[in-house]
């Protein structure tokens, strides 16, 4: 787990024992303190915190005192008291201040553990409410995990902060949106920044499994459950415990089946055929469709209690027409990807004439980055390496009213400038980079000076 715990008590031996009990419960990232003194000013310099354990009764500066400073300095941390008096009216006044949880010594290492990730809990939905309200996008902690995820755009570095918060828990994500708009794609990224992150990752294509092979797809059989079984089988379920399940295309699951699913997710359990007895499992599902539940819904073919049950978490990726900033991004990345017929990887002098580009940029790609990716694809095996140009681009694109060819896209298109697609992704490596100017430099392949007058330019320290 993690979390980034503060236990701050001036007793060294129980220091000492809890740090050794969240160690054992699997927390990791833990900062003791004897001296509230030190940890205030270790707090005021800005060091961040998720959860602080703080005992009452301290030499120097009280537990009260102490969270004080850390919610005027860090109002987002989550802090729980912990004090050998039982007195309802210090509680009160702690829960006053701020305090998550007032616990009485001794604490049990469980008791201690479910309090910490409760208030880990509220602190994550807290950020995700937090993140549409803030002008500016927060920062990725694992921005390496979301790399495969290409964006300059400020909506979708929202849903990828949003997804990454929702990945700390274990609750159910629900992710819509068009067909080709990057669903796996996402659901493999919040998989790989969890905490089952080093188990396994199933996909699976509701809309093609028949009916009739749900149960022994997902429960499993016995041996002799059937004719012809002569073997036992695990199923999805047993076979990706302590893992992630991903269910693309959740909404074609007919409906004489969506009970079934909505029992497992409610007791973690099931029973394969062939079988009485009851296995539990613990995995996390993740699901995805293109089509409208709501509406599915309303014509009694979708169970509403399981469409709310897969809704634990919900992430809508738009369209690329809606992110249109992000076709030169996505463009230069499958320049890097692909090969052209001859097998032979593909120049990284290719470029776009902008007569070319300003054709791409109009188009409203109903297949999303999918089709993108297959246009360029196709593109790149024509030209060879070389500039492509309108000669080589698809009919059905220059169809389209192109926008204009200068540089700077026409607003009447709903277009962005390309110098605020720079920009934006210039900040995103450079965030990624953790503010390193040279690192940044390197990885966008531009001289650390210039890079360093563009960033100053864009008010970013």
């Amino acid at each position: 787990m993690d979390y980034s715990i503060i236990i701050v008590d001036d007793d060294p031996d129980f220091l000492e024992g809890i740090q050794r009990a969240l160690t054992i419960s699997g927390f990791k990232n833990i900062s003791i303190y004897q001296d509230p003194l030190e940890a205030a000013n270790f707090i005021e310099k800005g060091k961040i915190f998720d959860i602080a354990l703080i005992d009452i009764n301290m030499p120097g500066m009280s537990g009260i005192e102490l969270m004080e400073v850390l919610k005027t300095n860090q109002p987002h941390t989550e802090c729980i008291v912990l004090t050998a008096v039982d007195d309802v009216r210090v509680a009160v006044n702690c829960l006053k201040k701020g305090a998550y949880d007032y616990l009485v010594k001794p604490i049990a290492r469980d008791e201690l553990a479910a309090s910490i990730n409760r208030a880990f809990e509220k602190k994550r939905l807290m950020d995700i409410v937090n993140i549409g309200k803030s002008p500016t996008v927060p920062d990725l902690t694992n921005p390496k995990i979301f790399e495969p995820i290409v964006t300059g755009s400020l909506t979708v570095q929202r849903i990828l902060k949003e997804a990454e918060l929702h990945a700390g828990s274990s609750m159910p994500i629900l992710i819509t949106g068009g067909s080709g708009t990057g669903k796996e794609l996402l659901s493999r990224a919040i998989h790989a920044a969890s905490p089952r992150a080093k188990f396994r990752f199933v996909p699976i294509n509701m809309a093609a499994i028949a009916p009739s092979l749900f149960d022994a797809e997902f429960f499993g059989h016995t041996r002799g459950a059937f004719t012809g079984a002569d073997y036992e089988r695990k199923g999805y379920l047993e076979y990706v415990d302590k893992g992630t399940l991903f269910l693309d295309e959740v909404g074609m699951l007919p409906f004489e089946l969506q009970g079934k699913l909505l029992r497992f997710l409610q007791e973690g359990e099931f029973i394969r055929i062939g079988s009485n007895k009851i296995q539990k499992v613990d995995v996390r599902i993740i699901t995805a469709t293109n089509a409208d539940l709501e509406k599915r819904v309303k014509k009694d073919l979708f169970r509403k209690d399981l469409y709310y049950r897969l809704k634990g978490g919900w992430l809508h990726l738009p369209d690329l027409k809606d992110r249109k900033e992000d076709i030169p991004l996505l463009i230069n990345k499958f320049f890097d990807e692909f090969y052209d017929i001859s097998n032979r990887k593909i120049e990284t002098t290719c470029t776009i004439e902008d007569e070319a580009m300003s054709y791409l940029m109009a188009y409203d790609y109903p297949g999303n980055i999918r089709e993108l990716k297959t246009i360029i694809h196709s593109t790149l095996n024509l030209t060879r390496g070389r500039h492509i140009s309108t000669a080589f681009l698809p009919k059905n694109i220059l169809g389209t009213k192109k926008v204009s060819t200068s540089r700077q896209y026409s607003t009447s298109e709903s277009l962005p400038p390309l110098e605020l697609v720079e920009k934006n992704y210039i900040l995103k490596v450079y965030y990624q980079m953790d503010k390193n100017k040279s690192k940044t430099a390197e990885v966008l392949g531009v001289d650390r000076k210039t890079l360093g007058r563009k960033i100053q330019s864009y008010g970013v320290e």
